[in-house]
C-alpha cells in the first residue's frame, strides 16, 4: 500500500531491527500448513489451505512494508528503525487494521489481492524525485516478485509431480500477488503508483488530488464490483498468469479451498 508522509521530531532513541517472534511465528504457521497441505496430512484439507494461504499472505504484506521502510531508510530517513518497521512485526505498522486486517478480509470475501496499510516516511529527509518514487515503487515490487516465485513451479512442469491441492494453493496465493501488483501500481491517490508519479507532478495538482487519497481503497474496491470490469480485471489476470503456464482451473480449485466453510 501506499507510504504516508510526515515531518515529524528527529527520532534517535534507539533502533530494533531484530526479526519479531511474531513475524517468525506467522512464517512458521505458513511453513507447517504448507507441509499438511502438501503431505495431505490435514484432516480438513480445506482449513490446511486457508490457514497456508492467509499465514503467506500475511508474510508477503510484512515484506511489502518492510521493503518500503528499507529503502526509505537508505534514501535519508534514518528514524525508520526506531518506529520498528525493519523487524516485520505486522502489529509496528500504521494502522493495522489497514495493513493487515483488512487486506485478509478482502481475500476472504473476494478473492481479491487488495493491498492496504501504510509506513510513515519521513519525506523532508529525502532528497531526489527518483528516491521517493523508488520508496513507493518498492513495496509492489515485492508483490511481482513473490507472485513469479509462486508461478515458477507450474512454467517449469510441476502439474506432472506436485500435489494438486498444494499446486491449487499455489495458483490462489499466486493470484492474489499478482492483483495486489496490478492494483497498487494503479496511478490512484492513496496507492504506491501515485507515490511514483507524486513526486513529479507540480504542487498544485497534488493539493487538489491529496483530498481524494482516504476514499481510494474502497474506490477500487466498488469499482471491482461492477460486473464488466470485474469479468475484464480477472480476464487480464488469467492473461498475465498464463505467461507461467498457471490453469485457471488451478486458481479456481484454490479458491474453492480456500473457503473451507462453504464446502
Amino acid at each position: 500500500m501506499s507510504v504516508t508522509s510526515i515531518r515529524g521530531a528527529d527520532r534517535r532513541g534507539g533502533s530494533d531491527r531484530r526479526i519479531s517472534p511474531i513475524f517468525l511465528g506467522i512464517v512458521a504457521v505458513a511453513a507447517v500448513s504448507g507441509w499438511a497441505v502438501w503431505t495431505e496430512y490435514a484432516s480438513d484439507r480445506g482449513f490446511a489451505v486457508f490457514l497456508f494461504v492467509v499465514s503467506a499472505w500475511v508474510v508477503s504484506l510484512c515484506l511489502h512494508e518492510y521493503a518500503h521502510a528499507r529503502s526509505a531508510l537508505h534514501s535519508g530517513d534514518i528514524s525508520i528503525g526506531a518506529k520498528g518497521y525493519l523487524t516485520l512485526n505486522p502489529l509496528k505498522y500504521t494502522h493495522a487494521l489497514l495493513s493487515i486486517v483488512l487486506p485478509v478480509v478482502f481475500v476472504i470475501m473476494g478473492g481479491i489481492g487488495l493491498p492496504g496499510g501504510a509506513v510513515f516516511i519521513e519525506r523532508g529527509r529525502i532528497r531526489g524525485r527518483w528516491r521517493h518514487s523508488l520508496i513507493s515503487a518498492a513495496g509492489p515490487l515485492v508483490n511481482v516478485l513473490f507472485a513469479v516465485l509462486l508461478m515458477l513451479p507450474f512454467a517449469l512442469g510441476a502439474l506432472d509431480s506436485w500435489p494438486t491441492d498444494f499446486l491449487a494453493a499455489l495458483a490462489f496465493l499466486a493470484m492474489l500477488q499478482v492483483t495486489a501488483a496490478i492494483l497498487n501500481l494503479l496511478p490512484v491517490p492513496g496507492l504506491d503508483g501515485y507515490g511514483i508519479v507524486e513526486p513529479w507532478l507540480s504542487p498544485a495538482t497534488r493539493r487538489q488530488v491529496e483530498p481524494f487519497a482516504q476514499f481510494s481503497l474502497l474506490a477500487v474496491f466498488g469499482v471491482l464490483w461492477i460486473p464488466s470490469v470485474n469479468v475484464a480485471f480477472f480476464d487480464f489476470i488469467d492473461h498475465v498468469m498464463g505467461w507461467f503456464d498457471v490453469p485457471r482451473d488451478y486458481t479456481d480449485y484454490g479458491y474453492t479451498l480456500f473457503r473451507f466453510w462453504k464446502n
